[in-house]
């Protein structure tokens, strides 16, 4: 059976009414490849978050700072290092891309997802400095930075050495250098606090008034449940090392923290995210995290339709704050809870599904264009099945043979890295089976293969990545066995 006989159309994807991010890897734990993720969860993400500090001033940099010699510190909070322990940043005037967070942002990008960078930085590093880092991010497409993050907390390292208000003029400072070096880069302002001062005011907002009128995305915070006293002691009850809170109290405080970002922005709107969101096992046990998450995302989209979007933290964690727990004797294991297959299932609702739009009919051979997760131009292959296939593979050849290609069937989605001619599809049908016939789409986008946009394409080379496919791809599709049944 070849493609030649289907019909074939151009396809557009587009935003959804709500993304769905994912944190993958912190002080927490290590970074979990994206092949891995997919095959797990049936679909990428809007964008995945990765968390890295930059503090090239400071004795024993570039050293994660839980590894440097504490002597004589007394280390009892998971904050109490010389920085924050966060995964190094290995690029700017000190380093090069060659190490991370930039193999981890080339893998997120090349399977289809734009990267969320969240990156705290000693607020005395240079102009110079950061003009370094921003060029080191120019390739990434559109990147979303997300610079010291709960800068109204007092925990990360550039609070206690700088006042709220010098955090907040950095920002700004930071911001501006993006917009002027990467345009295409959106910043993220992370300070929300849903608990009202006596002025009816977030906490230090005038001192962030500047920062809220400069930022492209307004963004919180929020842990339904947390465990910050974590891995240091253990939550029982009676402790004063964690909290819970309710959902209706937590969708209420979106509402609010909107409310006052647009105050303090004359009225005008930006995109309002929650960077880090879950409810920590620790507190809740994996029975009731699962049912509270579960009960979250079905109530967010109608009563705080101010979200855009949501970044589940995270895929894996060493404590209780993944999809997956490290297992401890093996740290490449991750071990599922309950609340993933909750979380595969609000990944399919359609507040939280991207748009698909289908145009005219395609022409061969077709330029594909990747534009990030929200706004990507590829195709639409038409199949008519007659029942559930037993055997569904798709072909690429010659040329086309060393595209780099995200897939969706059947609502479940699938990889073809450069290289690779022959992707088997029919896992798209194990849950979601066909009870007769049927015409699915075959939806085709060619995100980069390497991750980073090619400034030899043209003038909008940082926002736009393209490739050509030459040919339709063909299709082995049957609906039995290759031999019958042996008695």
């Amino acid at each position: 059976m070849t493609m030649k006989k289907n019909k074939v159309n151009c396809l557009h994807i587009g935003p959804a009414k709500c993304a769905l991010d994912l944190g993958d890897g912190s002080e927490r734990g290590e970074y979990i490849d994206q092949d891995y993720i997919l095959h797990v969860l049936g679909r990428p993400h809007r964008a995945v978050n990765l968390m890295y500090c930059y503090y090239p001033l400071d004795k024993g940099w570039p050293a994660r700072a839980s590894t440097l010699a504490m002597k004589g510190k007394d280390v009892g909070f998971a904050w109490d290092y010389a920085y924050d322990d966060y995964f190094p940043y290995q690029g700017g005037l000190e380093g090069d891309t060659n190490g991370e967070p930039f193999r981890s942002m080339r893998d997120v990008r090349s399977h289809g997802q734009d990267v969320i960078l969240t990156l705290t930085v000693d607020c005395a590093v240079s102009d110079e400095q950061l003009v370094k880092v921003t060029e080191d991010l120019r390739p990434f497409g559109r990147l979303m930075l997300r610079i010291n993050h709960e800068a109204t907390g007092n925990w990360f390292a550039f609070n206690k050495r700088y006042t709220y208000q010098q955090v907040a003029d950095f920002y700004v400072r930071f911001h501006n250098i993006i917009k002027k070096h990467a345009p295409h880069i959106k910043t993220i302002l992370c300070i929300g606090d849903d608990h009202p001062d006596e002025n009816g005011k977030m906490k230090y907002e005038d001192e962030f008034a500047e920062a809220i009128k400069a930022a492209d995305i307004w963004s919180t915070d929020t842990y339904l449940a947390l465990h910050w006293g974590w891995p240091f002691d253990v939550a029982e009850p009676g402790g004063n090392s964690h909290k819970r809170t309710g959902n209706s109290e937590t969708l209420r405080g979106f509402n609010f923290e909107y409310r006052r970002f647009i105050s303090r922005s004359n009225g005008t709107s930006r995109p309002f995210v929650v960077s880090e969101f879950n409810a920590d096992g620790d507190v809740t046990g994996p029975f009731e995290q699962a049912e509270q998450l579960a009960d979250f995302y079905r109530r967010l989209p109608e009563e705080a339709p101010c979200i855009t979007g949501v970044t589940f933290y995270q895929f894996r964690d060493r404590g209780r704050l993944g999809l997956e727990t490290e297992d401890p004797n093996n740290s490449a294991i991750g071990c599922a809870q309950p609340v993933l297959e909750k979380y595969k299932k609000i990944l399919n609702m359609e507040p939280y599904l991207p748009v698909m739009t289908t145009g005219g009919t395609a022409n061969f051979p077709m330029k594909l264009r990747w534009g990030g997760s929200e706004d990507s131009d590829g195709l639409a292959v038409f199949l008519n099945f007659e029942q559930n296939p037993v055997f569904c593979e798709v072909t690429f050849s010659g040329e086309d043979a060393n595209l780099n290609l995200m897939m969706e069937i059947n609502g479940r989605w699938f990889y073809k890295k450069p290289g690779v001619k022959t992707i088997d599809l029919v896992s798209a049908f194990f849950q979601k089976r066909l009870t007769g016939k049927t015409e699915i789409p075959l939806r085709i986008f060619a995100p980069p293969p390497l991750g980073v946009n090619d400034p030899s394409q043209g003038p909008d080379w940082e926002i736009n990545y393209y490739a050509k496919i030459q040919n339709p791809p063909e299709l082995r599709i049957r609906y039995a066995p290759a031999m019958p049944q042996v008695e």
